[in-house]
This record gives structure tokens, sequence and C-alpha cells, in this order.
């Protein structure tokens, strides 16, 4: 059985992190939160991203833009059955009157959330975040490019899921973020 971090131990792990994100990451609790983006109407993907993430117990999920349809967002939106669903736009929604009915929490981003005391900052651009919104969060979140990122950067985790759909580099990726952490493990779906 391991023995329980003391305050030395702790220091010792947290010496890698500068004194802001140290600040931030105490005191958090553990919880895994399902992190997907760029699905750009791929209903089938979607779903599976979903069951992925009611099998492995997501409390929340987290939808970094691009979504597309209404249509697209309905499928979304059946994850609210069971967690708190956050959703941001990203840069090739169409109908967004449709989009907006099917979810009235649509932001336009950045979108700040605090899930279980770690700071997210949610934004479908890296490049469209703020310098004070990136200072605050303790994970970044972002989509858009369709490429896979999960880096620490200047003590913040920096997760991209990729892209869910597939379209672009042809693998169907999402993440699962462990914000204990935090740290985040990326899931590729067989379509």
């Amino acid at each position: 059985m391991a023995k329980p971090l003391n305050r030395r131990g702790l220091d010792k792990i947290m010496g890698v992190l500068d004194d802001e994100a140290r600040r931030l990451c105490e005191g958090t609790e553990s919880m895994l939160v399902g992190v997907l983006s760029d699905t750009h109407d791929r209903v089938p993907l979607i779903a599976k991203a979903l069951d992925l993430f009611a099998e492995r117990g997501v409390e929340a999920v987290v939808h970094a833009g691009d979504i597309c349809s209404p249509f697209a967002a309905k499928a979304l939106k059946a994850a609210e059955a069971r967690c708190p669903l956050h959703v941001i736009l990203g840069n090739n929604e169409g109908e967004m009157a449709g989009l907006k009915s099917v979810l009235p929490q649509l932001s336009k981003g950045p979108l700040r959330l605090e899930l279980d005391g770690c700071r997210v900052l949610v934004h479908h651009f890296d490049e469209w975040c703020e310098p004070q919104d990136v200072a605050w969060a303790r994970v970044v979140v972002t989509g858009h490019t369709h490429e896979v990122v999960n880096e620490i950067r200047d003590g913040r985790l920096f997760l991209n899921p990729g892209e869910c759909c597939g379209w672009v580099n042809g693998r169907c990726t999402v993440a699962l973020l462990d914000t204990s952490g935090p740290k985040a493990e990326i899931i590729e779906l067989v379509p």
C-alpha cells in the first residue's frame, strides 16, 4: 500500500510548477472531464465520444467549438442527461439561432470554468486567448487546428483534444481531463 504524501513530498512534486500554478493546484479535488472539439456534424462520432465519457464516469463535458449544425448540437445535448455540458462557438458554426435554441449555454468564448477547484479556460483557438485569461487558468482547452496538444507550458496544461470528426487528419480523437494533475489522456475513437 502506498504511503500518503507528506508536505515535503508534495513540495518536491510541486517544485516543478511556478508559484501561481502551485497555488491554483493546491486543494484541487479530482474530477474527470470529457473534452472534445471540432465535431463538424459527425453525429456517429459525437455519440461514440459521449458513450466513452459515460463509460469512464466523467462529471462534466467540454466542447471547444465547431459543432456546426443544430442536428449535431442535438446529439451533443445528450450529454446533459448525465452531467453538465460546457460549449463554446468555433469558427465554422452554421445556423446560429438553431444552435442557440438547442444549446442555450453556447457562448462565444473565452469560457472560464472552475471544475472542482481547477481553473479551466476554454476557447476555440489558442491565438484568441488573452494573456490575462491564460494567466488565470491552470488548464487551457482549445480546438480549431484539429491537431492534438497535451503538454505543460509555464506550469499550465495546454490541451487540444484534436478533431472528433476525423475529417482533416483521419484520426477521431477526444480527451479525458483529470483536474487533479492536471493531466489528460488522448483517446482515439474508431469510426
